[in-house]
């Protein structure tokens, strides 16, 4: 009876042991055969599985990337036509103004008094024109005087009657010196008339260059307003209150340079493109525009222009090409860069692979390693044929299906 009881008990102890026991013997089988199975594949040299990508069917869109800078499609350059010192500014970077809008005002005291000398000038100039009217009005009434006939026909008459000798030589001496007298009177006259006259001509001219300085006095007193000449964003202010502004009329392209006005709802992206790529650009593709301010936003565009004439550097020809784009909310600002992608070509539902996945042969033929389990190294090498391709993705024409299975090369 005693040993029954302790056979008892210690198969007791075994059925309470037992189950646990069993439980982690087949943990650990299972751990140790995937382990097994990994360790073994991997030793056969199966693909990882991260090098795996799958076959995709969508849309192929071939592009080419031109990168700029975004520059409004319209900019002015406001200079004022006075000389000055800026009195007033009524705008700041990045305010809408209209056409005609004030901008800035110059001081005017100085531009005032100008046009008061110009005026002052121009009276002068014009009782100086009217004094010479005067000396011709004279010098006419000189030459015109009717001495000279007074004098001929009294030295005809003493003529006759010294003929008949009804008077005396010396009478007829004293009509003969009148007359030439009167004459000479006559020709001093004509030539005062036209001195007069000359000096008319002069005051004429003096009147017109007065008043051409007022003119121009009363221009530089309205130019001490600078407008704004269309609509646009005021993109940056050269001047403040205080600063010195010389003209355009004097400088030129020196001038001072008050501030630069822009329509930023239309801008546009200048790029260049591969003499390569050229070909398949044309005016009115649509573009896609990204920049690194927005990341996540893309922005639509045209190509508006391509420039006639590419450009070597490096060994590489480049032609400029201009992609113009609504920017309505003013998203965009100029300077910013941008990459501008041209749509070339736009195929929907194409086989697509990564470029990375096509392996060429010497003869430029075209393969890729398919996912096959049943391989020795898991991969079976497939000949395709191909389309076209972006950079990061090319069309398979022939060879594969969607869904397939392809190894990326190590």
């Amino acid at each position: 009876m005693l040993k029954l009881s302790r056979g008892r008990r210690v198969l007791g102890r075994m059925r309470v042991f037992s189950r646990p026991a069993l439980t982690a013997a087949v943990l650990l089988t299972v751990v140790a055969g995937a382990w097994w199975f990994t360790s073994s594949g991997r030793a056969a040299g199966l693909p990882d599985p991260s090098s795996l990508v799958p076959v995709e069917k969508g849309p192929m869109v071939v592009s080419v990337v031109a990168t700029g800078r975004i520059e409004p499609i319209t900019t002015v350059e406001i200079k004022s036509k006075a000389n000055g010192i800026i009195e007033r500014l009524h705008v700041d970077v990045d305010d809408v103004v209209e056409a005609g809008q004030v901008l800035a005002e110059l001081d005017r005291e100085n531009l005032q008094a100008r046009l008061r000398e110009a005026r002052a000038a121009l009276q002068a100039a014009e009782a100086a024109r009217d004094g010479a009217l005067a000396q011709v009005a004279k010098a006419e009434i000189e030459a015109e005087s009717p001495e000279v006939e007074l004098a001929r026909r009294n030295h005809e008459r003493a003529q006759q009657l010294g003929a008949r000798r009804l008077i005396s030589a010396s009478t007829l001496d004293e009509t003969r010196t009148a007359l030439e007298e009167a004459e000479l009177r006559r020709r001093a006259a004509e030539g005062q008339l036209a001195i007069a006259r000359a000096r008319v001509v002069e005051a004429e001219a003096n009147v017109a260059q007065a008043r051409a300085a007022v003119e121009r006095a009363a221009e530089e007193l309205a130019s001490a307003t600078i407008r704004a000449p269309i609509r646009a964003t005021v993109l940056t202010r050269d001047v403040e209150v205080g600063s010195p502004v010389s003209s355009i009329l004097n400088m030129g392209a020196n001038a001072t340079l008050v501030m630069t006005l822009g329509d930023i709802e239309q801008v546009y992206v200048k790029g260049r493109v591969d003499e390569s790529d050229i070909g398949r650009v044309a005016i009115g593709q649509p573009t896609r525009i990204t920049t690194e301010a927005f990341p996540d936003r893309v922005f639509d565009g045209r190509v508006t222009r391509i420039s006639p004439i590419g450009v070597e550097a490096d060994n590489v020809t480049t032609f400029a090409v201009e992609v113009s784009i609504d920017n309505p909310d003013k998203a965009l600002k100029a300077n910013m860069t941008a990459n501008a992608e041209i749509i070339l070509e736009t195929l929907p539902e194409s086989l697509l692979v990564p470029e990375s996945a096509i392996v060429y042969d010497a003869e430029r033929r075209t393969f890729v390693d398919v996912y096959d389990p049943a391989a020795p190294d898991g991969r079976r090498r497939v000949p395709i044929t191909t389309g076209v391709g972006n950079g990061s993705r090319r069309q398979v024409l022939e060879g594969l299906s969607e869904g397939d299975r392809i190894v990326l090369p190590r």
